[in-house]
């Protein structure tokens, strides 16, 4: 049983991981606590669901969502933060919460209330020993594995990346040496939308249905998981989501399933309490 939960709790780890990365790439640079993270995924994971119904394939399915996603991160970034950057606090963050309620009412209103369910085109398992592990897990956690190398290639070997984490640091300085920080800013939102995308898919995928209410408490998840590991660390958003999948698999296998959320908070807490950055550390400062 402990092997077959550890295979289980890598697998959601996985997810978390992908949609953590997704939101603290933008924490990393602009300190926004990004909250229509969430329904970001939601809206992408139900464009791939209705490209599917359609016949449309269903890695171009994802492909084209993730695209979607990433064009309306950047519309979301455009519209909605630019002119919020040097405000207090409340501004951006009152701007997320409505952008968050037009996502969530929007799909609810136009998909309805009820879950549905969501294809599963690689079923079957792989056997080691007495452990069944689904394709979908092994499938989530290699792709995991090939985004978060990707993207720290990306971070810390090309010249947009190298620019990215310098705006990461200091952001008005990046401005005075002449780099256009709009357009990090929005690779950084686009990167965001297209992890919140496969994240969401997989997590659809994994369970065999999608519902307007997955938003919120993925971005909770998420939101933990980069706590966790170090919010703005990439791969401390990495690491947290890791953890808070294996710590949720564990506590519905071997305690409850009704204590899962507690038992998962409880461990942030400790850790926190701990090591207040986080385990790898992240970002300390905030806008003001």
């Amino acid at each position: 049983m402990f092997w077959q939960q550890l295979a289980n709790g890598i697998g959601l780890g996985s997810i978390y991981a992908l949609v953590a990365i997704g939101f603290t790439m933008v924490y990393g640079i602009l300190f926004f606590i990004n909250l229509p993270h969430g329904d970001v995924l939601m809206v992408g994971t139900y464009f791939v669901l209705g490209l599917i119904i359609i016949g449309v394939p269903f890695i171009v399915s994802i492909i084209i969502a993730a695209i979607a996603t990433a064009i309306l991160g950047v519309v979301i970034e455009i519209t909605c933060y630019r002119r919020l950057r040097r405000v207090r606090r409340l501004a951006p963050l009152l701007s997320a919460i409505g952008v968050s309620y037009i996502l969530s009412n929007g799909l609810l209103i136009t998909a309805g209330p009820r879950p549905k369910s969501f294809p599963q085109p690689l079923s079957g398992n792989i056997t080691i020993g007495n452990v069944l592990i689904p394709n979908v897990i092994v499938l989530t956690v290699v792709l995991t594995a090939i985004l978060s190398i990707a993207l720290e290639l990306f971070v810390y070997r090309t010249r947009l990346g190298t620019a990215i984490r310098a705006a990461s640091q200091d952001l008005p300085t990046t401005v005075l040496m002449g780099i256009n920080v709009n357009l990090l800013i929005s690779l950084s939102f686009a990167i965001s939308g297209v992890f919140a995308c496969i994240g969401g898919t997989m997590l659809a995928w994994r369970y065999g249905s999608v519902s307007p209410s997955i938003g919120f408490s993925i971005m909770l998840k998420a939101f933990a998981a980069c706590v966790l590991g170090g919010i703005g660390n990439i791969r401390g958003a990495i690491v947290g989501g890791l953890i808070l999948g294996l710590v949720e698999v564990f506590a519905v296998g071997y305690i409850s399933s009704a204590l899962r959320d507690i038992i998962s908070f409880a461990v942030l807490v400790i850790v926190l309490l701990i090591r207040p950055s986080g385990l790898l550390g992240g970002r300390t400062e905030v806008a003001v």
